[in-house]
């Protein structure tokens, strides 16, 4: 027992050694070392050093977006129906009154008798319609705002509450920054991953690596949200001048 202790400690000396001092003093890895602990990505890793991490299924719920209520896209529909229908049912009580058409429904209608289903305008002003149609389809069936991220909610709340993702990437970016050898970073948060790219001026790249693991996992489970995102962590030299 006393061999094989000793034996251990040599290679964790060595171990360290070899990452303290860089690729020129690396010395050959057992033949059961982890790959990690190779040379070829041991030098890659002194200049970049990246890894991604999934959630777990157990760490999410299933919670429904918030809906936008479309204010903008109803008042502007609203307003353009409510302009037509007035201009139409004034120029129709005119008709009415025993004045003459609107010039514009005079030329409406001849343009109408005189063009076919094939001319070009008629065929654009179709596309047109159709286009203008099928996005308020899709702004009728989609919930919209990305930009908030639905957080956990309780048993027993009557309310739900979100975060915007502008706002969770500055509480992760501060945090990142905590990170001791992390010169700058930037943060960027989508509904399914958080990607975070870090610069380090000293320090191992692998050891800020994992530092900002654990920072931004912990930060990520106290937002609070109700769908975990994945975390994509890259951590490399800045660009020599």
């Amino acid at each position: 027992m006393t061999n094989d202790t000793d034996e251990d400690v040599v290679e964790a000396a060595d171990d360290e050694a070899a990452t303290v001092s860089g690729p020129t003093l690396e010395k050959p890895a057992p033949e059961k070392s982890a790959p990690e602990e190779s040379a070829p990505e041991n030098r890659l890793a002194k200049t970049a050093s990246a890894v991604r991490y999934e959630p777990g299924d157990a760490e999410s719920e299933a919670v429904r977006r918030f809906w936008s209520v479309r204010r903008v896209p109803a008042a502007l529909a609203a307003v353009l129906l409510v302009v037509a229908a007035g201009v139409l049912l004034y120029d129709i009580v005119s008709v009415r009154a025993e004045r003459p058409a609107a010039a514009w429904r005079r030329e409406l209608a001849d343009e109408l008798a005189v063009r076919g289903l094939d001319d070009a305008s008629v065929v654009l002003a179709a596309v047109a319609a159709m286009l203008l149609g099928l996005w308020l389809v899709v702004l009728a069936v989609t919930p919209g705002l990305r930009g908030l991220l639905p957080m956990r909610r309780r048993d027993d709340a009557f309310l739900r509450a979100g975060i915007e993702r502008g706002a969770a990437a500055v509480v992760l970016r501060d945090r990142a920054l905590e990170v001791s050898g992390v010169r700058s970073v930037r943060v960027s948060v989508g509904r399914r991953r958080v990607r975070a790219s870090a610069q380090a001026h000293f320090r191992d790249l692998d050891v800020v690596r994992a530092d900002l693991d654990a920072v931004l996992g912990e930060g990520i489970r106290e937002l609070g949200l109700a769908r975990q995102p994945a975390l994509a962590v890259q951590v490399h030299r800045p660009a020599r001048r």
